[in-house]
């Protein structure tokens, strides 16, 4: 990881913008960023509708800064709607998602159309086609953040949305990110009806650097949240193997009957710089509680 680390966001939660209604409610769910989706979610005959919701969305916002829009596939006249849109929107959004992206050109050609006209958010890349996979190394140096878009990849591939099918790109992902300081965000799980799907995906997730998984249903963010929101006693131990290795003038050191040496000190580092700079950015709205959110079901899916 290089450079200053990021605030990544740990859990985004899409909503279409179908209804405004529905829009602002979901900024009562406990979620990092809350992503209004102008794509896939909405019907082609809506498009010119969602707009106008997410831009009065948008103008109600609580903390824009952590609201994320995800627009049309650069190249297609919806999406040059959107980028109109974004210059016009007297409120600007915090996170701009692109979709169906193969190369880093359109990374930096969003990234510049948008400061034209003095927007300047982060933008994360749906890695979702194989031309993106690979050239994944140049996107995730291009990007703010990485998003895994499982459901048109497995289309494109004709595989089942697996962890199998999927662990070759989440593998060239985490290592991509891991090079930049890129956010590595795993993708939704479609499997609603089976948690245990979840949980296994998050925790082998974790285990290959991922740092944050997005969500389609706000009765998933309880489980997303407490296995990868900055743990307080995860930040002290890795302040305390820092410390250690220090001391040993940054030698090995023993602590707690464990050898650490510089390895240990430098992720210790990065666990703590990452923890330092989530809870700078989100740590504030992190305060609702989980049961508000595992209670949100049944008011999601009946908007």
């Amino acid at each position: 990881m290089t450079g200053t680390a990021r605030a990544v966001p740990r859990s985004i939660l899409y909503t279409p913008a179908l209804s405004l209604e529905r829009v602002v409610k979901a900024w009562s769910y406990d979620s990092d960023v809350h992503l209004i989706d102008l794509e896939d979610a909405v019907p082609p005959p809506e498009k010119p509708a969602a707009r106008r919701i997410f831009r009065t969305a948008l103008e109600k916002a609580p903390n824009p800064a952590n609201i994320a829009v995800r627009v049309n596939q650069l190249g297609t006249v919806e999406a040059v709607h959107d980028l109109a849109l974004l210059a016009e929107c007297p409120v600007k959004p915090g996170f701009v998602v692109m979709t169906m992206v193969d190369s880093p050109v359109e990374v930096a050609l969003m990234r510049s159309t948008l400061a034209s006209a003095g927007v300047h958010p982060q933008i994360y890349v749906t890695l979702e086609t194989p031309a993106a996979v690979a050239d994944l190394d140049a996107i995730a140096e291009a990007a703010d953040g990485l998003i895994l878009g499982s459901a048109d990849l497995a289309a494109t591939l004709g595989v089942e949305i697996t962890w199998a099918g999927m662990l070759s790109a989440r593998q060239k992902m985490a290592m991509a990110c891991a090079r930049y300081g890129t956010a590595c965000i795993d993708t939704a799980n479609y499997r609603l009806a089976e948690p245990e799907v979840l949980a296994e995906e998050i925790a082998l997730g974790r285990e290959l650097g991922f740092h944050g998984k997005a969500t389609v249903h706000p009765s998933e963010l309880a489980t997303i949240n407490r296995a990868l929101r900055p743990d307080p006693e995860g930040l002290r131990q890795a302040r305390r193997v820092t410390e250690a290795v220090r001391a040993a003038a940054g030698g090995i050191a023993v602590l707690d009957g464990n050898m650490v040496g510089p390895p240990f000190a430098r992720m210790a580092r990065a666990t703590v710089a990452l923890g330092d700079a989530w809870a700078e950015r989100f740590g504030g709205a992190a305060g609702n509680s989980d049961s508000n959110s595992e209670s949100a079901g049944a008011a999601h899916d009946g908007q």
